[in-house]
């Protein structure tokens, strides 16, 4: 693992900023000044009001704007106009020192300039914005080589959030999948994209604080005794294929999607997550690793130790993360490079020149000696996929990168036809839950679902003629 050292780390990781709403510098400074003017209008006159001959009631004005009054009085802030101006949720609490200290800035020194990149970080850290007491550790979520993964919550909004501890070492610094993380999700924002809400640096870890979700997809599968509803595999599918298009839009490859880096909430709502390998493709094309995607969901090119590769290395993981969520088992389950290899051409048919132009000059390729084997029918290993769906799993799995569909394309595929329209004219930031059409069904094979034991017959076997049933479909 590539690392840095700390203090490049504290130099990159200087700017705890949340994930919100953000207003344009001019617009802000338009506002500031016109602040000024009232203030410096006010000053000449005996009172301190507004500059409208218009006579001034408490309800002619909005909440959100900055209020004068006579000398005996202060101004007063709202927070909705406070968490407008800085860019902040508005379900923030914030703190009442804080805007008590704002309130005295602005009487004893007019706002006469906006707001700077370092005022906006000093008061984002008044506020309480990266630092540890901010967020109360509620348990642990998960553990591995370089972060641990807590349940928290969060004393500004009381929101329960996701605390990523990346343990740092004191010579070598931050891991470079954190510092790629980091830097790539603050300015992705989707709804099918997981949130990064705050950064805290310690001398001894790294904290990333995202937005917590319930489960991820693997989780769900097993949840569900891996017979999914076919329709929430469409629409889970749909919300993968939305967030992939939105990275895909930047110029930025995820690199390892798999069941396990796809969150899901209690509302069904799917996330990309663990932004760790994803990098921003450059123009002219660079090579790239190819020690990139857990090896059941890495396409043959890059298996075959291709290093130039573009957006198409995304959309081989979601032809077999669409497998694995129609048949409840994972598609291409190598133990190594070759075995991986064999499975994925014993199924879709060992590439020739007409499938794969050049594949026969690959010197990996023809050290193998594989088998010569025709490609299958795919129909016959996911029965319960219709014909569409069969078609965009093809389109998704072809060996030609060139033909590989894309994740736009895959958007608009006949498979998702059944869906509301509508879905295809959501801001970024809406969840396809918003349309009062599209719902989750219940799963045929969740532990909590209305296939209950009947006259004392096992629930095990009732799940087993079930799995039975849809494969005789």
């Amino acid at each position: 693992m590539i690392k840095i050292h700390t203090k490049i780390m504290l130099w990159r990781f200087s700017l705890s900023v949340p994930r919100t709403e953000t207003i344009e510098e001019n617009e802000f400074t338009e506002q500031i000044n016109q602040l000024n003017m009232r203030h410096t209008q006010g000053k000449g006159s005996q009172t301190l009001g507004p500059v409208s001959p218009e006579p001034t009631t408490p309800s002619a004005h909005s909440p959100s704007h900055l209020h004068y009054h006579s000398k005996a009085q202060h101004r007063r802030f709202s927070m909705e106009d406070v968490s407008k101006r800085m860019s902040l949720p508005m379900d923030i609490r914030l703190p009442p020192e804080f805007l008590k200290k704002l309130q005295m800035e602005s009487e004893n020194s007019p706002l006469s300039k906006p707001l700077s990149r370092m005022s906006r970080r000093a008061s984002l850290s008044d506020i309480g914005f990266g630092k540890q007491e901010t967020y109360v550790k509620l348990g642990k979520l998960g553990e591995g080589t370089y972060a641990t993964v807590f349940k928290g919550r969060s004393k500004l909004t009381e929101n329960v959030v996701a605390l990523k501890e990346i343990r740092l070492e004191h010579e070598e610094g931050a891991p470079c999948t954190a510092i790629r993380e980091v830097s790539l999700l603050k300015n992705l924002k989707h709804a099918n994209i997981v949130t990064l809400h705050d950064i805290i640096h310690t001398d001894r870890c790294l904290t990333l604080v995202f937005e917590y979700l319930d489960s991820d997809l693997k989780q769900y599968l097993d949840n569900c005794g891996n017979l999914m509803s076919m329709h929430n595999v469409k629409i889970f599918m749909f919300q993968l294929l939305r967030g992939l298009s939105y990275c895909h839009q930047r110029k930025i490859l995820h690199r390892d999607l798999k069941p396990q880096n796809l969150l899901i909430n209690d509302k069904g709502e799917l996330k990309l997550a663990d932004f760790g390998l994803a990098r921003a493709k450059s123009v002219p094309t660079k090579t790239y690793s190819n020690e990139v995607v857990t090896l059941w969901y890495r396409p043959p090119d890059v298996l075959l130790g291709s290093t130039e590769y573009s957006t198409p290395i995304d959309m081989w993981g979601v032809g077999c993360i669409l497998y694995e969520m129609a048949t409840g088992r994972p598609m291409f389950p190598g133990a190594t490079v070759k075995e991986e290899l064999h499975l994925i051409f014993r199924l879709m048919g060992t590439p020739t020149e007409e499938t794969w132009p050049g594949i026969s000059s690959n010197e990996d390729f023809r050290s193998y000696l594989f088998p010569q084997y025709r490609p299958q029918a795919l129909i016959n290993h996911v029965p319960r996929l219709d014909t569409e769906g069969i078609d965009l799993l093809s389109a998704l799995l072809l060996y030609d990168t060139r033909n590989r569909i894309s994740s736009e394309a895959a958007l608009r595929h006949q498979y998702f036809q059944s869906l509301e329209e509508n879905i295809h004219n959501l801001p970024n930031t809406a969840s396809v839950f918003s349309l009062r059409e599209i719902q989750l069904q219940k799963d045929p094979g969740h532990r909590t679902s209305v296939f209950q034991p009947l006259g004392g017959v096992p629930s095990t076997l009732l799940l087993y003629i079930e799995v039975l049933i849809y494969k005789l479909i």
